[in-house]
């Protein structure tokens, strides 16, 4: 995968784990805000591994 294509995975699930969570406080609903949680670390996770790629990159069209 592309580190653009991790970057747009994380941005996604960061957000959809946003509306998962703020829906699991609005109806009191922990088990959904939890999941939301997790998935809004996953898509930083993924979004640090795109990062992580770019960086690599640059070093190796440096090298």
């Amino acid at each position: 995968m592309t580190s653009i294509a991790d970057k747009l995975k994380g941005a996604a699930n960061q957000v959809v784990g946003a509306v998962k969570e703020a829906a699991g406080q609005a109806v009191g609903n922990p088990n959904l805000e939890v999941e939301g949680s997790a998935q809004k670390l996953k898509g930083k996770t993924q979004e640090a591994v795109g990062d992580v790629k770019d960086a690599v990159k640059k070093v190796v069209d440096q090298a």
